[in-house]
Formats: structure tokens, C-alpha cells, sequence
């Protein structure tokens, strides 16, 4: 642990180097047997001053088809941890299902790992939650060419520590978790909703029994598939392992 961070109980932090791959590293563990292995509660961070990231291992207890809606309490706790350093009255949005927006630009996001072999009817053996978020190193401001993302430098963030904002994110995801626990999706998607991009008062969003999106409007009720959403994460470059500074090229 570093220093005076103070993490939640049950959860156990780990630390890798600066180049480290937390969602690869959590991931692994997870899957690992023996001595290598990383159960509920171990969350790999990566102290690196540009880029802060983070992967937590869970393991459900519910069928897959179920479980991965955890992922919009991860969302939300990830949103919590962000509005906690945040300059005032700029809004903190999600573009569906995976992408954090700032002030309507890009500053990161969230990917679920699954095992390769879990069916939708059982519980898997884990998932990861992983989540980047961009603090600095693009600046933006001075050259105003890249509107569509930012950082937290950018933005005025207050000041940031990797292993702090690690530690904040487990705690608000523990609440969501017991919010799960007492009321489903009946206590989590209102708050992952009230966040989301393209609202329209003409428009009514829920969130169905396996995850996907529906849209309530005039022209009729529409829906965006979850899992292929996610498998998809168009915020996520997987060449430089870091949130996309051309979106684009995730079109």
C-alpha cells in the first residue's frame, strides 16, 4: 500500500510498474491457479503521471447473462471517484456503455473481462473491471486541436494521486455493490442513466434483464446490445493501451 492510502476492507491492492498492464495483470490472475492466483477483492493499479489505471477481480455468484451488468456499477463508482476532483458545474457523462466523457469530451473508460470459455447460463469463475482514465500529457488547451477529448490537467482537475484515486474508486464501488445487492438494477441504473449522453425529453431510457439499452421513443422502442457494445470499446486503443486520442479510428 502507499504510504497513507487507505484502501477499502476486502479489498487488496497491488502495485505494478509504470509500463504495466493492469486489465492484462488482473486478467491473468484471475485465471491463474495455485500460488499465482488473485481472487475477489485484488485490484491492480499502475502509477504512471499521464494515465490512471486500475482493474479490479470479482467473482459473481449470478449466471453471466446477470453478473455482467456489475459493469454499470463499476461505471457509476468510476464517475463518483472523478465528480469528487472535479471544477464545478461541468458534467460528467458516459457515452453507452463504456466511454467517460468530461464536459463532453472523452477523458477514458471501462472494459469487462470474461473468461473465454463462460457460458451466459453459468456463473463465470470472474470478471475484471478495468478502467483508464487520461490525466495528462496531451494539453489540449494549448493547442485546441483535439476538442473531442481531454484530460484531467486539462480540465482543472484538483491534484491526483494514482494509488488515492485507486483506493476512492473501491470505496464508492463497494456501495454500488451493496446497492446491488439490496435492489438489482432497480438501485444502479437510475444513476448510470441520469449520466448518459443524448438524453431527449422525448426519449425514455431503461436498461433490460441482460444489460441491453432500450430507447423509449417517438418512433418507436430501439435496442443497443450490451455484450457487443462492450466487446466493442470504441474509447480503447489496444496499440497504445490508453484511451483513443483519434476517435475516428473507433468508428
Amino acid at each position: 500500500m502507499d504510504g497513507t492510502v487507505h484502501f477499502p476492507p476486502l479489498i487488496a491492492p497491488v502495485k505494478l510498474r509504470e509500463r504495466e498492464d493492469a486489465f492484462a495483470q488482473a486478467i491473468a490472475a484471475a485465471s491463474a491457479g495455485g500460488e499465482a492466483h488473485r481472487g475477489a477483492g485484488t485490484l491492480f493499479y499502475v502509477g504512471r503521471f499521464e494515465l490512471i489505471e486500475f482493474a479490479l477481480v470479482l467473482e459473481p455468484e449470478e449466471p453471466l447473462r446477470l453478473a455482467r451488468k456489475i459493469f454499470y456499477a463499476g461505471m457509476n463508482a468510476l464517475a463518483d471517484t472523478l465528480s469528487m476532483l472535479a471544477p464545478p458545474e461541468k458534467p460528467i457523462t458516459f457515452r453507452y456503455p463504456d466511454a467517460l466523457c468530461f464536459d463532453g469530451a472523452l477523458v477514458g473508460g471501462a472494459r469487462l473481462g470474461v473468461p473465454a470459455d463462460a457460458t451466459e447460463d453459468m456463473a463465470p469463475d470472474w470478471l475484471v473491471f478495468g478502467a483508464m482514465v487520461r490525466a495528462g500529457g496531451l494539453r489540449i488547451s494549448e493547442t485546441g486541436l483535439m476538442p473531442e477529448i481531454t484530460t484531467l490537467d486539462d480540465e482543472g482537475f484538483e491534484a491526483w494521486e494514482p494509488a488515492e484515486f485507486s483506493a476512492s474508486f473501491a470505496r464508492h464501488f463497494m456501495v454500488a455493490v451493496d446497492a446491488w445487492h439490496e435492489g438489482g438494477m432497480r438501485r444502479i441504473a437510475p444513476d448510470y442513466l441520469a449520466r448518459l449522453e443524448g438524453k431527449a425529453k422525448e426519449v425514455r431510457h431503461g436498461i433490460d434483464e441482460n444489460g441491453d439499452l432500450l430507447i423509449d421513443a417517438t418512433t418507436g422502442r430501439q435496442r443497443t446490445d450490451f455484450t457487443a457494445a462492450l466487446r466493442r470499446a470504441q474509447w480503447y486503443d489496444p496499440l497504445l493501451n490508453e484511451p483513443r486520442s483519434d476517435l475516428g479510428a473507433g468508428a
